[in-house]
């Protein structure tokens, strides 16, 4: 009987060696979750509203509305995320409008959990991403131009036309990828200032002068 259960035991050892494995999400057990957004976000989402109380207006999202540029960095994103269209609830991705003035940049910055592809739709953009092992990818993307960025890594957009700039992102991996900007998380997060030093090779009084500009 022991012999009969080892044999068994090793049988399924080899087929998890030699058979291909395959995963995936779960499959639906309907054919949509609009977010019931009263309700708190759960771990993979927002609860479910009413099934039958769903619309057409719960699946449609306008992205005319222009981001607002009237800041420090001259661009910014108009968010398609469940919190704005909760027809995305559960099915992984998020929608942006990223507008730019003329030198508009979208600071570098990561998406931990998502990759993102980046269609120009109006304009020239200096675009790009940095590895692990600091290779950078980057070049002038134009009118009709993807990128694709992979997951997690820092990455950038800067408007480099004389004209103002548009681009439409898309985002994988949840509904609402955040994202976290580098220099706003270095300068503006209450770092002590001697690990800013050393690790930018700066003087402490030029840390704490860029640190007043994210204050």
């Amino acid at each position: 009987m022991a012999t009969s259960i080892l044999v068994q035991l090793a049988m399924v050892a080899l087929a998890a060696v030699i058979l291909p494995c395959h995963s995936a999400d779960p499959d639906p057990l309907q054919d949509y979750c609009v977010a019931d957004l009263t309700l708190n976000l759960t771990i993979n989402g927002y609860p479910c509203k009413d099934y039958y109380a769903a619309t057409i207006d719960d699946f449609v999202f306008s992205l005319a509305t222009p981001a607002n540029t009237s800041n420090a960095y001259g661009a910014d994103s108009f968010p398609g995320i469940v919190q704005t269209f909760p027809g995305l609830n559960t099915l992984g991705f998020a929608i942006l409008r990223l507008d730019f003035a003329v030198g508009g940049l979208i600071p570098p910055h990561t998406h931990p959990l998502a990759s993102e592809l980046v269609y120009v739709e109006e304009g020239s953009l200096y675009a790009g991403f940095v590895t692990q092992d600091n290779r950078l990818f980057a070049k002038i993307l134009n009118k009709g131009d993807v990128l694709v960025i992979p997951r997690a890594l820092i990455h950038w957009q800067l408007n480099v036309g004389d004209t103002p700039a548009k681009a439409i992102a898309t985002l994988n991996s949840q509904q609402n990828p955040g994202a976290q900007l580098i220099a706003s998380s270095m300068f503006g997060s209450g770092i002590r200032d001697d690990v800013l030093a050393k690790t930018f090779f700066l003087d402490e009084s030029i840390v704490r002068q860029l640190k007043s500009q994210f204050s």
